[in-house]
């Protein structure tokens, strides 16, 4: 027996339960940015920052000392008393940051060593970088 044209489905996926999530999920996001706007809408009184500063831009302080025995930190000459004070800051602003001692070749120890000494004294980590030229120790 034949049966009649209209009778015979379309061969193809059902796309009823796709159209169905995605009303649901529709659905899940309108509910969610409702609440979202709720919580920006409560009255509170944020506090205000009298000095703002990030936290570190970079994971260590760097102290670079020049052969004539000058401190420089970000570009900037300091003598000890002020170079102690930036060692200091920056532990109180965060307690995880380190100290990257950069010394000149041909400079003396005993500035480095001033410098781990403020270091200690702040309870700071610090970090001796040497640098060796090519040939040398041969």
């Amino acid at each position: 027996m034949r049966l009649s044209e209209e009778s015979v489905e379309e061969a193809g996926p059902d796309l009823t339960p796709v159209i169905d999530v995605v009303f649901l999920l529709l659905i899940f996001f309108l509910v969610a940015t409702e609440y979202h706007q709720e919580e920006r809408e409560l009255d509170v009184v944020l506090p205000e920052v009298t000095q703002a500063q990030p936290l570190a831009m970079t994971k260590e302080l760097i102290v670079n000392i020049t052969k004539a025995g000058a401190f420089k930190v970000a570009g900037r000459d300091y003598n000890e008393q002020q170079l102690y004070q930036i060692i200091r800051e920056a532990k109180e602003n965060n307690p995880e940051m380190t100290a990257l001692i950069r010394g000149d070749g041909d400079s003396a120890l005993r500035y480095a060593v001033r410098v781990m000494g403020m270091c200690n004294k702040v309870e700071m980590r610090y970090r001796i970088a040497a640098l060796q030229q090519a040939g040398a120790g041969t």
